[in-house]
């Protein structure tokens, strides 16, 4: 089982630096990167649109570009990381900062703010 764990852990960083090094590398603004279906369907934006010229504009350090493509992303990143840090420390301990961030009111907010965000982003062009 620990093996696996390892093997699991590996492959996860392997391709986490794979995509890492493709977004740095190539400009999904310039290059043939998959379109959103569901704006190729509808013509209307999601709430991840933008999402990888965004993580492009990161790697490279242009805050301002990043938040013109999809300013959601960038606000989201502080509570993945938030969410990640209490997983690692936390699950096991029950940390409280883990019961504050997996709490069902901060979830449903979150995703009430996604919604929001969503039809902001089709309805006022943000």
């Amino acid at each position: 089982m620990a093996r696996r764990k390892v093997w699991l852990g590996i492959s996860v960083a392997v391709a986490l630096i794979a995509a890492v090094a493709i977004y740095y590398t190539f400009d999904p603004a310039t290059t043939p990167f998959p379109r959103c279906p569901f704006l190729v369907l509808t013509g209307w934006e999601c709430p991840g649109c933008g999402s990888q010229r965004a993580i492009h504009s990161l790697l490279h350090l242009d805050i301002a570009a990043a938040w013109r493509y999809n300013a959601m992303l960038v606000l989201s990143i502080p509570y993945v990381v938030l969410l990640l840090v209490a997983e690692w420390l936390g699950r096991r301990r029950q940390s409280r900062l883990y019961r504050v961030l997996n709490s069902e009111v901060l979830i449903w907010s979150y995703f009430a703010l996604v919604v929001v965000w969503w039809i902001l982003r089709n309805v006022i062009n943000i």
